[in-house]
């Protein structure tokens, strides 16, 4: 198998592909269901940008921490610009619903292999 030699960088690639993922995301509702051109290219760019890093993220972390992880960033970070950006509720359910969705990114960390 081949890996990455140091773990920090894999998980730091990990969390950048993680943070891109959220910003196409929410780019991909600004552009108006790819309506925007501008917008909806910078999307497809930032959203295979994520899933390359994502990858070599994988080359030395487990696959499924890896994509548990990957995915939680980006449910939790679109979620908040949902919350921030566009006016959706934020109410005590949905917040304690986001806070598990955290609390198992921060237990597969902690369980991840070293």
């Amino acid at each position: 198998m081949d890996t990455i030699t140091a773990p920090w960088i894999a998980w730091s690639l990990l969390l950048l592909a993680g943070v891109l993922e959220v910003a196409w995301a929410t780019l991909m509702k600004s552009s108006g269901g790819f309506t925007r051109h501008g917008l909806a290219a910078l999307c497809i760019a930032l959203a295979w940008l994520s899933f390359f890093l994502l990858g070599f993220a994988t080359r030395t972390l487990p696959i499924g921490t890896a994509y548990a992880i990957w995915t939680g960033i980006g449910a939790v970070g679109v979620a908040a610009c949902g919350i921030l950006w566009f006016g959706e509720r934020a109410d005590p359910a949905r917040l304690s619903c986001i806070a598990l969705i955290v609390a198992g990114i921060v237990g597969l960390k902690w369980l991840a292999p070293r």
